[in-house]
């Protein structure tokens, strides 16, 4: 019998002729099999936490009393609400568990809760939980001693033997011997489905497209098969990477989305705590930290195709690429090419900040009002309360002298007689005063105070008499000229 290519090494669904049992897959079927014992899988998508739940689902439970619901498929939802209520009993696997809205969690880890020190099986429902990981941990947040009573697991990756059971397994159905297996694994580190993605891969590199008559070997050209790899992925994910990476609103200087992106694709993990990654990066520190408060979050409310591939929680500060595919993509992508395609210029000067706002504690308000209009268009701004915390131990004389003076591509200030008579913005004054000659300092004029190092001439936005609880006004005298002003660059 012929087997075609895609059903031997498949990289969707659950493969039939390649399956191989991770290290800990009997102690996942004993608790799943235990009719009271809730059941928790955890890890990132591409484990093989779902194919390896359906596995042991259809060799204990063969007569299909077990079933199956995910957080990804609105059809399901119904019975999964149900399920949370309390109103309906049975066996059932809750796979995307973190896709969940907070409340939906909340209500069933209550009953995982109730179900853990009861276990009566007649009472609750049993519930095997996947997707619960760094990504979606409030279940384990909302009840923190639920670890105790549940059985928790991790797909383990496969060692090199059983990656090699796996290979073997197609080359035996296709009649090919794949060469140099030790260098598949090494790429792999043992995960199933690139593993599975990269066997396809070799095949198809050989014209190998079903089980072939007589025996072939096929030598793997990693550079090669890499580049088929993200070349067949391209179609499907280069759109969202420029997407994200160009931020709500282009503009070819505003790429931290494109360099967090970058980041994230260097590391081993499809999953950064943007706090760490921050700190570990000195020179994109500013860059994370200005838009990990709020702009990520704007950015995939805003635009559906990024929401897809994305999750962000702004909570625990969790940025994660759940699609192992994308994540290889992203691991091996030319990024300068895609630097071009998204139409960022090589700035040899890179700035943490768009603008940095100067202003005496009497007009906070307005701008507050101002670093708001100007976050939702996308724009990077830097306002001490919203910073507090990435500063905290260090003295604001030194950050000021480096935000104000170099860090900021524009500085914004609110000149009235109390930015002449406060201390904190004349030493911010004195910060950013050698850059009026740079014509890097925009002023917003709130009376006619006159200041020494700001010539009286200095093209500014008069803003004097106006209402400064007026958003409407804000937005047209101010937040619009200064976004256009940063488009000119």
């Amino acid at each position: 019998m012929k087997y075609p290519v895609e059903e031997v090494f498949r990289t969707e669904g659950v493969p039939e002729f390649t399956f191989v049992k991770p290290p800990n897959y009997n102690e996942i079927l004993v608790d799943i099999r235990n009719p009271g014992k809730p059941t928790i899988i955890e890890g990132q998508s591409g484990t093989g936490k779902t194919t390896v739940a359906k596995k042991i689902i259809e060799h204990a439970f063969p007569h299909g009393d077990f079933g199956y619901l995910s957080a990804r498929t609105a059809s399901d939802m119904a019975r999964i609400l149900s399920i949370a209520d309390g109103t309906l009993q049975g066996k059932w696997i809750i796979d995307d568990f973190h896709r969940l809205d907070s409340s939906v969690q909340a209500r069933i880890a209550d009953l995982v809760k109730v179900a853990a020190e009861n276990f009566d099986a007649s009472l609750h429902p049993k519930l095997v939980l996947i997707g619960i990981n760094k990504v979606g941990s409030e279940l384990i947040l909302l009840v923190h001693d639920i670890a105790k009573r549940c059985g928790i697991h991790r797909i383990q990756p496969a060692d090199k033997e059983i990656a090699l059971r796996m290979i073997s397994r197609g080359e035996e159905k296709l009649n090919v011997l794949l060469d140099d297996k030790d260098a598949i694994f090494n790429e792999t580190k043992g995960d199933y489905w690139l593993t599975q993605l990269t066997c396809q891969a070799i095949c198809l590199s050989h014209d190998i497209l079903e089980t072939q008559d007589s025996q072939r070997t096929l030598a793997y050209r990693q550079d090669d098969v890499r580049a088929r790899i993200v070349a067949r992925l391209d179609n499907t994910y280069r759109e969202p990477v420029k997407e994200f990476a160009r931020g709500k609103r282009f503009r070819p200087t505003n790429d931290p989305y494109f360099r967090l992106l970058r980041l994230v694709a260097a590391q081993g993990s499809s999953i950064a705590d943007l706090n760490e990654l921050a700190n570990a990066h000195p020179d994109v520190r500013g860059s994370i930290n200005n838009i990990k408060e709020r702009r990520i979050t704007i950015v995939l409310e805003s635009k559906p195709i990024c929401d897809r591939f994305f999750y962000y929680n702004a909570d625990t500060k969790t940025f994660a690429i759940e699609d192992p595919a994308f994540f290889y993509y992203l691991q091996h992508l030319d990024w300068e090419s895609m630097r071009k395609d998204c139409g960022f210029r090589s700035d040899p000067h890179t700035f943490d900040w768009d603008f940095a706002i100067s202003f005496a504690g009497e007009n906070r308000d307005l701008a507050k009002t101002i670093v708001d209009l100007l976050e939702i268009l996308d724009c990077t701004i830097f306002y001490d309360q919203y910073y507090e915390a990435n500063y905290l131990g260090t003295a604001w004389s030194q950050q000021f002298k480096e935000i104000f003076g170099t860090k900021a591509r524009y500085i914004v200030c609110l000149l009235d007689f109390h930015h002449a008579e406060k201390i904190w913005p004349t030493f911010e004054r004195e910060c950013f005063t050698p850059r009026v000659e740079d014509s890097a300092v925009i002023p917003i004029y709130l009376d006619d105070t006159p200041f020494v190092g700001i010539p009286k001439d200095l093209i500014g936005i008069d803003f004097k008499g106006c209402d400064p609880s007026n958003t409407d006004l804000v937005t047209d005298k101010i937040v619009y000229k200064l976004e256009e002003k940063l488009r000119s660059v």
